[in-house]
């Protein structure tokens, strides 16, 4: 396991701007009213008109 003082600050800066990208443009977002799914660009409230909407990143699920 590498020491994390060795990881270059700009690729820090690098892989934290990719998160945030992936998180700009990929919520799942889960109504906990109706239960009605949806990807988002932001979060935002149902189509239901319910605010109780949970918004998770995409790239925390695995793929497949």
């Amino acid at each position: 396991m590498s020491d994390s003082s060795s990881i270059d600050p700009e690729e820090i800066r690098t892989w934290q701007a990719k998160i945030q990208q992936a998180n700009r443009n990929n919520l799942l977002c889960h109504c906990q009213v109706c239960d009605r799914e949806w990807v988002s660009s932001r979060p935002e409230p149902c189509s239901c008109g319910s605010r109780q909407v949970e918004s998770i990143a995409c790239w925390q699920f695995p793929d497949g």
